[in-house]
């Protein structure tokens, strides 16, 4: 088990389906992402560097790229998705309204492109 691992153990049924769905696209589009901690958070980990992380909060679910530019990437599609809000490095979303695959497969591949450098 990893911090990833750890930290969806210890969620209800309902966030853990909707976070553990957000990490698996996270892990198609960067298969060779490690559990790890990215700014104290549970994350995956490329390259020694955070890639992305999914947490639950008392009013919605945080998706955080570690990125402006990521979040900037998707802005437009995120928008476009009810109960969504964006910040420059964060994107919150409900249970309810999931993003949707492509969207989370976009801003993972940003996030690692940046990465990548």
């Amino acid at each position: 088990m990893g911090t990833v691992d750890d930290y969806l153990n210890d969620l209800d049924t309902g966030d853990r389906e909707v976070i553990d769905r957000v990490y698996a696209l996270a892990r198609e589009v960067v298969p060779d992402a490690e559990q790890g901690r990215g700014y104290g958070m549970p994350a995956l980990v490329y390259r020694g560097k955070p890639l992305i992380s999914v947490m639950r909060a008392k009013r919605h679910i945080g998706l955080y790229p570690f990125s402006p530019d990521a979040v900037a990437a998707v802005a437009a599609d995120v928008e476009a998705v009810a109960g969504t809000g964006l910040d420059k490095g964060t994107i919150r979303f409900q249970p309810e309204h999931p993003l949707p695959d492509d969207v989370i497969r976009a801003l993972v591949r940003r996030r690692r492109d940046l990465i990548d450098g």
